[in-house]
């Protein structure tokens, strides 16, 4: 994709957007953030489970950011999807108010849009390629 396309095309931004999401969400893991440990302890693990798990997610993160940046494959565009969806849903199950999920909803949806935007793959070998329509 060229660079102008980036900021002219619903491919473009949303890969911008994914890589922002996933980047900021990736650098605040790494760091340990620690408003995010009760998240863990909400659904049964330890804060010490989650001071050693947060900066395996962030490195994760990051990784999505760059993938869905520069060559968005398939699965890792659905992986996204899926983890912004629980990640937002974890707040509401941590106590925190709905519009806490809600807020959180460009955090799945631009995954998944930009999922659809390639096309839904029907066979297995087809999640692991970067459809360039």
């Amino acid at each position: 994709m060229k660079i102008k396309d980036y900021f002219t095309k619903a491919e473009g931004l949303l890969r911008i957007g994914i890589f922002g999401s996933f980047l900021g969400h990736g650098i605040f893991a790494l760091q340990v953030k620690q408003s995010w440990l009760p998240y863990f302890t909400a659904v049964g693990l330890s804060e010490s489970a989650g001071k050693f798990l947060l900066p395996l997610i962030g490195i994760t993160d990051v990784v999505v950011a760059l993938l869905a940046l520069f060559w968005p494959i398939r699965i890792v565009l659905a992986w996204a999807a899926v983890w912004g969806f629980w990640t937002a849903l974890l707040r509401p199950i941590a106590g925190e108010p709905i519009w806490d999920f809600v807020e959180r909803w460009a955090n799945w949806a631009a995954p998944l849009a930009l999922l659809a935007l390639q096309g839904f793959p029907r066979k297995l070998k087809d999640w692991f390629k970067y459809n360039k329509k």
